[in-house]
């Protein structure tokens, strides 16, 4: 299956919607009442004239959900063949984001991560361009504002500084000012939140915004594990992507070394800033789909055994499509 998208033929943009609908089958059949979404963090609601809260029949959110992640996955897809991240023209990065856009019954739904896939994404394809840069810094005044505004739609963006800090520390020589310009932009963004806030006589609440950075990172989290399963054949994929990368990093170009090592920080940072969300959900992880499916998109390009990888990502899908039946 893998295979047919090996290719960049303008076909497979069907079979990417038709794939979509497939992953998301099991879920409409048995959508609940009511779906919750909210569409900002807290602090940032009262700056919206109008709330999205019950805007959304639960069907609408499903394929609101489902347009958003197809318009990304071929978003993505192009980023990285501009980029030729993976070698040659493909559309398996398009296939990968929307399969790991499905891997939980939360991902389907409309949410602040989703949202802010859009801004990962905008964000990774200005960090690729530092390569080649002669001066960096009203990009990294974008990218600060990028943080800053995904920050106003989920508070564990703020993040995503990191990566930039990381970006430039990989791709550029050392410079401070372009290390302070991505601050001056992420606080421009709540500059103006600020006076908003001092204007309606709020400025405590404002203070607040940033208490959750000081919470700990939790010792143990409870899960139930059987409802994780499905991340065996993920976490297998990522395990044979590494080994494959590692064995082809001293044949790649300069660029796409530099790349996969920033996709790999990204990943971490988004995965691990969940701890500032008190409750946090699910769907948090669906920050860590852009860089994965970079990172998948490589090994599936370039894995041999056809029946293996092939069987591989078969197994993948059944897993998804079998605990979304399973959580009914």
């Amino acid at each position: 299956m893998t295979k047919i998208f090996r290719d960049l033929n303008p076909i497979n943009i069907l079979w990417l919607g038709v794939f979509l609908i497939i992953l998301r089958l099991v879920f409409i059949s048995h959508l609940p009442a009511h779906i919750e979404f909210t569409f900002v963090e807290p602090f940032t609601q009262t700056l919206l004239p109008v709330g999205f809260e019950n805007s959304f029949t639960p069907i609408s959110n499903v394929i609101t959900a489902a347009v958003i992640v197809f318009i990304q996955a071929l978003w993505l897809n192009h980023m990285v063949n501009a980029y030729n991240l993976l070698g040659k023209p493909t559309f398996l990065p398009a296939l990968m984001y929307i399969t790991l856009s499905g891997l939980f019954v939360p991902f389907l739904i409309l949410s602040p991560p989703l949202i802010c896939n859009f801004l990962i994404i905008w964000m990774i394809d200005k960090l690729f361009s530092f390569y080649k840069n002669g001066s960096a810094n009203t990009t990294s005044y974008d990218l600060g504002m990028i943080v800053g505004m995904g920050t106003l739609i989920y508070f564990p963006f703020i993040y995503m500084c990191l990566a930039i800090w990381v970006a430039l520390i990989i791709f550029r020589p050392f410079n401070w000012r372009e290390w302070v310009t991505v601050l001056i932009g992420f606080a421009t963004v709540f500059f103006f939140l600020a006076v908003y806030y001092y204007l309606t006589d709020r400025i405590d609440q404002f203070y607040a915004i940033w208490l959750p950075l000081g919470s700990r990172f939790p010792s143990k989290i409870q899960v139930n594990y059987y409802n994780y399963l499905v991340l065996i054949p993920v976490i297998i994929i990522f395990i044979l992507a590494f080994l494959r990368l590692r064995q082809n990093y001293f044949k790649s170009f300069i660029q796409t070394r530099k790349s996969f090592q920033l996709l790999i920080i990204i990943f971490i940072i988004a995965l691990l800033s969940f701890y500032v969300k008190a409750n946090f959900r699910l769907s948090h992880f669906l920050l860590c789909a852009v860089p994965a499916t970079i990172i998948f998109g490589y090994y599936f390009l370039y894995a041999t055994k056809r029946w293996f990888y092939e069987s591989l990502y078969i197994l993948l899908v059944i897993s998804i499509i079998y605990f979304q039946f399973n959580k009914f």
